[in-house]
């Protein structure tokens, strides 16, 4: 093996964790970083433009084409799997909506992992700190933060109506997701910078490497394992095998390794280093390093229930981009002005309601598109239509991530078990039915829509769920898979500071981390993650450096 050299700290991955921890790492200069990322740089153009999402996901240029098994909750059907491959991560290839979550997510991480830390009071200072909110800075956003938080460059009358029609329905209009409590129903703010996707690697690594010479990124590398090594005081992770430019390379790491592959990638990761359940590592000829049972379990996801509707005499995007003429009004538009369609989130408005009135917050949260089609990939239909997707916050459903074989290179097999209780196949009934009853509203009935996914035949609750079934698709929010907690839950990874239990000099940073999912976009609560976890890393630096 070719050596990489000898590091403080070693990132895997430059997703939105590994990039936010590169940039504050390395604002110590006499610390030295290596960020290792599996995919190359963030230069494809649709990265930067925001609808290019549509051409970034299942790009084995930009994601990592994962799919998942055949899911019984989904009447057997498979799911692509969008992770992002890239610099910067997902980041670079998902919605952008900017949202936190509730409050009531942190005060339950708190409770869960015993610390007060990760309480909303605590947390919110990070969300703000990193924060560049285009209303400038208050008591619940920051300014001039890397963060960028814009107004969306659009707005579509099919979708004020669909706003007017929750507020008839009894979801009250909002500005503002980002202040605790999102319920309600309003635009989306994006991660943008006049009409242009603003993803990690811009904002927190590009300006740090042109600056610093302290911080090495090696794109294009794949890990093979973490190595891992008996001390006197236990294990301890030592650094890291990769190849890369058709070369096996290892690195060193003085201080730590922080693990920043995803909820996906972090789990296997550790698998395949010796460091997970004992039966499964047995099963594929791994030497067990520590049999801990949690990695890759836990994993949970938002799946969302598209339901469309045809309209009559109003605008949509399927209308306007199925003619040549308009798809040269769209560029021009984009060309001119950085607006119009070519600026479109996947998503541009929202709403966050309840279930039923016996929920404590909304658990359900909406995406609402002035749009239609059968299934992401596909052309759009060739007649007017929106589609309300409605997801469920607080899944009860729990999913794996196991690795296939030893091979680094094998994909794993991700297995969310959507729909696999009674419970959520109550939430998704319940929000099909609310979505009818929005849609039913005055306010949209001038446009008379006319609902064809998935269809008026599914009546009663039994019928709804099945429904629910036949559409449910992930809106790609994995997390969980190496959950935080305390020292007596036997399904915790990593403790309240993301140190894994058991090998000293590792943590992971990303979404696995979270015990229990965010209600509502997590991107976000990744940065603040990764935020949290560069303070505590640089704490524990400054603590060893005055030790006697």
């Amino acid at each position: 093996m070719e050596s990489a050299g000898k590091y403080d700290y070693i990132i895997i991955g430059a997703g939105s964790a590994g990039c936010v921890l590169a940039n504050r790492l390395t604002q110590d200069a006499d610390v030295s970083v290596l960020l290792i990322e599996a995919g190359g740089k963030d230069d494809y153009v649709w990265i930067h433009i925001p609808v290019g999402y549509l051409y970034c996901i299942n790009n084995p240029r930009t994601d990592w084409m994962f799919r998942t098994e055949p899911e019984a909750g989904l009447n057997g059907r498979s799911l692509i799997y969008p992770r992002g491959k890239v610099l910067g991560g997902s980041s670079s290839i998902n919605g952008m909506i900017y949202m936190r979550g509730q409050a009531r997510d942190y005060e339950e991480w708190a409770r869960l992992t015993g610390d007060d830390s990760w309480r909303w009071q605590h947390v919110l200072p990070l969300f703000r700190g990193a924060e560049d909110h285009h209303g400038g800075g208050d008591e619940f956003h920051g300014a001039g933060g890397e963060w960028r938080v814009e107004k969306q460059r659009l707005r579509w009358d099919i979708l004020d109506a669909f706003r007017d029609a929750a507020a008839q329905t009894g979801i009250a209009k909002t500005d503002d997701f980002n202040c605790g409590d999102n319920e309600g129903c309003g635009y989306f703010e994006v991660n943008q910078k006049k009409g242009i996707r603003w993803n990690t690697a811009k904002a927190f690594l590009k300006s740090v490497k042109k600056r610093r010479g302290n911080l090495d990124i090696m794109t294009g590398c794949h890990v093979k394992r973490l190595r891992i090594s008996d001390s006197v005081n236990g294990k301890v992770c030592t650094g890291v095998e990769f190849t890369g430019g058709g070369q096996e390379w290892f690195a060193e790491s003085e201080h730590e390794t922080l693990l920043c592959a995803g909820a996906i990638g972090s789990p296997q990761i550790l698998q395949l280093s010796g460091i997970g359940p004992a039966a499964l590592l047995k099963q594929h000829g791994l030497p067990v390093v520590l049999d801990v049972p949690g990695v890759g379990e836990n994993l949970q996801d938002h799946l969302q229930l598209r339901m469309a509707f045809k309209v009559q005499g109003v605008k949509t995007l399927n209308t306007m981009a199925n003619s040549l003429m308009g798809k040269l009004r769209i560029g021009l538009e984009y060309a001119v002005n950085r607006s119009g369609p070519m600026s479109m989130a996947p998503s541009q408005l929202g709403a966050f309601t309840r279930s039923d009135p016996s929920q404590v917050s909304a658990n359900l949260q909406y995406h609402v598109q002035p749009l239609s089609l059968e299934k992401f990939g596909e052309p759009l239909h060739g007649f007017p239509a929106f589609t309300a997707s409605v997801c469920n916050l607080r899944p009860t459903s729990r999913g794996h991530v196991r690795i296939a074989s030893a091979d680094p290179l094998a994909a794993p097999k991700i297995t969310p078990n959507y729909l696999s209780t009674a419970a959520d196949c109550k939430v998704a009934a319940d929000s099909l039915a609310l979505t009818r009853r929005i849609v039913a509203a005055p306010a949209l009935a001038a446009y008379r829509p006319e609902e064809f996914m998935p269809g008026i035949h599914f009546q009663t609750e039994e019928e709804l769920a099945l429904a629910a079934g036949n559409i449910g698709t992930t809106i790609f929010h994995p997390a969980g898979s190496c959950k935080m907690g305390q020292a007596h839950d036997p399904m915790a990874v990593l403790d309240q500071q993301m140190r894994v239990r058991g090998v000293s000099g590792l943590r992971v940073v990303d979404a696995s981390v979270m015990p229990v999912i965010t209600s509502g976009n997590p991107n976000s609560p990744i940065i603040m993650i990764a935020e949290k976890a560069a303070q505590s890393i640089r704490a524990d630096r400054r603590q060893l450096l005055v030790k006697p």
